[in-house]
């Protein structure tokens, strides 16, 4: 049975990205890429599907011990291990080292006292779990292939099959190091070069040193900060600099529910958010390949952008059922692909907007077709905007007229008339700035209830919405607006769990609620740091950072959050680690920081 999520953790080459459960457990590993099909799945099923293993030998595979102490090595995504035995102690080093050439995972087994027996347990499974692939050896070392795919284990220790799993038993002192790497290959090709463990664990250290040092946030939270940059970046694909939400699909928003998802793409919304706090932290390369990014996937159809993109671009990311798959502690159904990538969600365009004109703002070198690009997204807002959509959170219900949306399309407008302003583009600004005039007042008059004195989710709605936390973040009204402070006060009474975590709306248990969906979640964790920031910017300091505090409390052990908080199972639930989670973690700190609100 897989670990609890928050039991995980993250290694990666910017590329995809495997799970090392705190047994020395790598449960999820897609490869080459983020949203190939997995060669371990057993995060999502049994051990059937695929896993690997290696830790301290014990009597039972079924319950392995799990490891004493675990870390990064500094600033880096090298996880280390430790694992006290009555025979000795022992560290497992495991890394991804960024790529040149086929994906590898490495893992280095290193004696610190005594003489301890270790255990190497492999299980390929290919194409999430369903095929068993045909393992012999190769010159010496030992080759998985099955269609397509290869994935070659290099071991200085001697291996063996039983019951189509492949093992390695060795004893290790003081001083002994012992590597293993596995490489994917594609299977037509001729085998990989053998790998050097040493020194790709230098390189991998030497990047993330290197990467973190243009970290310009040096304030209380740059533990907790630096981490979610690394995390970040660690979801990027570099080939493209398209940004992932996560690199996991299907672990679900409640335990035992339907709420699971395929996050293994680029949403614009996540991606552009991301790019906003990459450029708060000193980060412009990644924003200059993220609006590279942008630039190609909407290239030439800026009237038909779609909400979510393949981390190359690709726009068919059709939904399919993965029916030999029980799912995370048996919550399915498991999916691939993803349906709501032709839904319409008009905030989209105003995250881009925010994000290319932040960008533009913080020195990011012109880029004519961006400007281009943002003057299209707002003809066509001009025709849409008052349309109703699936809004922010992908309601699988019917379309309403989502406050959030409005007030994002509103921000588009915005930001593309002091795009004109400024001079580095041309467009009809007395047009627009009656256009952006008539949103805001739709959605004053519509949007808003007067007697209870907030905001609603939807024009016409009592429902609330933690995503209108953001309209003073987005500059739609001032922080100490009676509207704003009102809105604030009231998704505290209504949408905050007794732990003082947010819920992003309310669900309705067994029965189809306004998304669509029946079942309940947990607290969402970005609109829980949402509300610190509020709270921090209508004055109320030290409630922001005692609820930040109580959020940063949440991270694992690792430093790493996933999407949501389950307040009665007090775990972390959904697909994990989450950019979502990780962005406002890090623009919270940023304001506090700037307001003076930390603790001493």
């Amino acid at each position: 049975m897989a670990g609890r999520i928050e039991d995980y953790a993250l290694i990666g080459d910017m590329q995809t990205a495997a799970l090392v459960c705190r047994d020395g457990t790598v449960d999820w590993l897609c490869l080459p890429r983020f949203d190939s099909h997995a060669i371990f799945a057993g995060l999502l099923g049994t051990e059937d599907h695929g896993f690997w293993r290696l830790g301290p030998a014990h009597a039972s595979d079924t319950e392995p011990p799990r490891a004493a102490r675990r870390g990064y090595r500094g600033d880096s995504l090298v996880l280390e291990s430790e694992w006290d035995t009555p025979r000795g102690t022992v560290r497992v080093t495991d890394f991804m080292p960024p790529r040149d050439g086929a994906p590898q995972l490495t893992r280095i087994v290193e004696g610190v006292s005594g003489r301890v027996p270790m255990r190497s347990t492999l299980r390929m499974r290919f194409s999430y779990g369903r095929i068993t692939p045909w393992v012999h050896k190769v010159d010496g070392r030992t080759v998985a292939v099955a269609g397509p795919d290869s994935v070659w284990l290099d071991s200085e220790t001697e291996t063996y099959g039983k019951n189509l799993t492949t093992y390695s038993d060795f004893t290790v002192a003081p001083g002994d190091r012992v590597a293993f790497t596995i490489q994917w290959q594609p299977s037509h090709k001729d085998q990989p070069p053998l790998p050097d463990p040493e020194g790709a664990l230098v390189a991998t250290q030497d990047f993330w040193r290197e990467w973190v040092e243009h970290c310009t946030y040096h304030g209380p939270y740059r533990e907790a900060v630096v981490r979610s940059l690394i995390t970040l970046k660690a979801l990027t694909y570099a080939p493209t600099g398209g940004i992932v939400a996560a690199p996991t699909t299907s672990l679900p928003e409640e335990i035992g529910g339907v709420r699971n998802w395929d996050y293994r793409y680029t949403w614009l919304r996540d991606a552009a958010i991301t790019l906003s706090s990459l450029l708060r932290t000193g980060y412009r390369e990644e924003a200059r390949a993220w609006r590279e990014w942008l630039l190609r996937a909407v290239a030439g159809d800026p009237e038909n952008l779609q909400i979510m993109y393949g981390i190359a671009g690709e726009r068919e990311l059709g939904e399919a059922e993965l029916d030999w798959l029980p799912g995370y502690e048996n919550s399915g159904p498991v999916r691939v692909g993803n349906g709501a990538a032709h839904q319409l969600q008009l905030d989209v365009y105003g995250e881009v907007t925010e994000a290319l004109h932040l960008a533009h703002m913080t020195g990011l070198a012109r880029n004519d077709y961006a400007s281009l690009l943002q003057l299209k997204l707002i003809r066509y807002l001009e025709g849409h905007w008052d349309e109703p959509d699936e809004g922010i959170w992908e309601v699988r219900g019917p379309r309403r007229h989502f406050v959030h949306s409005k007030v994002m399309a509103w921000v588009a407008v915005d930001r593309t008339i002091k795009l004109i302003e400024s001079g580095d583009a041309d467009g009809p600004l007395e047009k627009w700035r009656d256009l952006r005039d008539d949103i805001h007042r739709d959605v004053c008059e519509k949007g808003y209830d007067k007697e209870r004195n907030t905001f609603t989710q939807s024009y016409g709605s009592k429902e609330l919405d933690a995503s209108l936390l953001l309209i003073p973040q987005m500059g739609f009204l001032p922080p100490d607006d009676k509207r704003v402070i009102g809105t604030i006060e009231a998704i505290q009474r209504e949408l905050s769990t007794e732990d003082g975590f947010i819920l992003r709306y309310p669900t309705d248990g067994d029965d189809a609620g306004v998304d669509g969906l029946p079942g309940d979640e947990g607290a969402f964790l970005a609109c829980s740091f949402w509300m610190a920031d509020d709270l921090a910017m209508i004055g109320r300091v030290d409630e922001a950072r005692k609820l930040f505090e109580k959020l940063l409390a949440l991270r694992n052990d690792l430093g790493l959050l996933a999407e949501e908080w389950d307040p009665r199972l007090q775990r972390q639930v959904g697909n994990f680690p989450q950019a979502f989670s990780h962005v406002p973690l890090i623009d919270t700190a940023l304001r506090l920081t700037a307001s003076g609100a930390y603790g001493g």
